[in-house]
């Protein structure tokens, strides 16, 4: 999955003949799973018409403040619009857009738009040779960089002129990658490698029956998620859930017994910074596990069960570096309880749930939590929504790495 992916984009285009290639751009920025939304200046419409760009971005397209045929429409808010961007980028940038764009001469929609900007600004000049390596270029490129805007260079090739060398505007695949690159240099969790466990596990009874719970693992997929997006390598232990991901940050070992979860957690565990034990192990197993389908005869039926190991007091015995995060689902003296798993277990943090709250617990989109650390700092949250208590989570993980 592209880190584009859900992201809103602004596209900025100015009038240069390189213009007919953001009908490709914006349609490979939609591929990529981004919302996209073209502002044109006036003469950008000679190389490539609205109409175009509307269709591929599936949003209207603004190139003026208001709609001059129109006496009683609104005018198009370019704050509200610098404002709705996760990113704007600025394709192509002319010699004349970019004097604009250092300047503050601002004399058109996309101009107003991009003084507005309080999210990263890319741009991709496009002009002929000479223009390019002009000083008043150069100079331009330097100011716009020391105002936090990134430069997507351009390329050597043919030029409109018929001359042949830089200042051809880079290709859309090449914008798309080099903001892709860019983004995940980025991310807080680049580097980091979690370890998340998710779901139930199931112990068998005999081929076709099991102990096991009502976890969904969608709460373990969701943090899963949510730190991928942030950059960070996943190893997603799982037991059986229907959940899917498809991030290819994401490495998913699946599993279906405790004893499996166990031996997969400590194959990794010594390469991680960060272990969250989101799943819902099972506590107890059958001593005996019958090698064939236990018939249905007597009226009651005895199963001996023994202790599964405890996967997170091992990993606490054994943790150096590692940021160790557990989850506590507890039915009374939440608090309580989960303070003495802290110490036991030899956890940084704890994610305690109340089967008590309405919204919480298996199998529910919404969840609501508390967070206890180390030192017994307790911070209780309200009802959210699971991925938003993922976010989370990840934020406790960032802070802890910023100290």
């Amino acid at each position: 999955m592209s880190v584009l992916s859900g992201k809103k984009i602004l596209l900025g285009i100015s009038g240069g003949i390189a213009a007919y290639k953001t009908a490709s751009l914006v349609r490979l920025f939609i591929k990529a799973g981004a919302h996209v939304q073209v502002i044109m200046t006036p003469a950008s419409k000679d190389f490539i018409t609205p109409l175009t760009l509307s269709t591929l971005s599936k949003n209207p397209v603004f190139s003026s403040f208001y709609n001059q045929d129109d006496e009683n429409e609104k005018w198009n808010n370019h704050v509200e619009l610098a404002l709705w961007a996760d990113l704007m980028i600025i394709a192509p940038a002319t010699a004349n857009t970019l004097s604009k764009m250092t300047n503050g001469s601002c004399d058109n929609l996309l101009i107003a738009t991009y003084l507005s900007a309080k999210c990263p600004v890319y741009f991709a000049p496009a002009m002929d040779l000479d223009m390019y390596k002009h000083a008043s270029t150069i100079a331009n490129f330097t100011l716009l960089n020391q105002y936090g805007n990134i430069m997507i260079p351009a390329e050597s090739g043919e030029l409109a002129s018929g001359l042949s060398g830089e200042g051809r505007m880079a290709e859309p695949e090449h914008i798309v990658a080099f903001i892709e690159d860019d983004l995940n240099r980025k991310l807080p969790l680049k580097g980091k490698k979690i370890l998340i466990t998710a779901g139930p596990t199931y112990e068998a009874i005999d081929p076709v029956r099991f102990v096991g719970n009502h976890s969904s693992g969608k709460m373990g997929f969701d943090i899963a998620s949510s730190a991928a997006s942030l950059g960070a390598s996943v190893i997603l232990i799982s037991g059986p859930t229907h959940c899917k991901v498809s991030n290819s940050l994401i490495n998913i070992i699946p599993v279906i017994s405790a004893e499996e979860m166990y031996q997969a957690c400590h194959q990794f565990y010594a390469d991680v910074d960060v272990v969250i034990a989101a799943a819902a192990v099972a506590d107890y197993k059958p001593k005996n596990v019958a090698l064939q389908k236990i018939k249905k005869a007597a009226d009651s039926f005895v199963i001996e069960l023994e202790k599964t190991k405890d996967i997170l007091t091992s990993l606490g015995l054994e943790k150096k570096n590692q940021f160790l995060i557990g989850f506590a689902l507890e039915t009374e003296n939440e608090i309580e309880n989960a303070k003495l798993k802290i110490q036991k277990k030899n956890l940084d943090l704890i994610v305690l749930n109340s089967l008590q709250d309405e919204g919480a617990g298996f199998g529910k989109a919404t969840n609501k939590v508390t967070f206890i650390d180390k030192n017994f700092f307790v911070e209780e949250m309200e009802l959210k929504s699971k991925e938003a208590v993922a976010d989370d989570i990840l934020s406790k993980i960032m802070k802890h790495f910023e100290m």
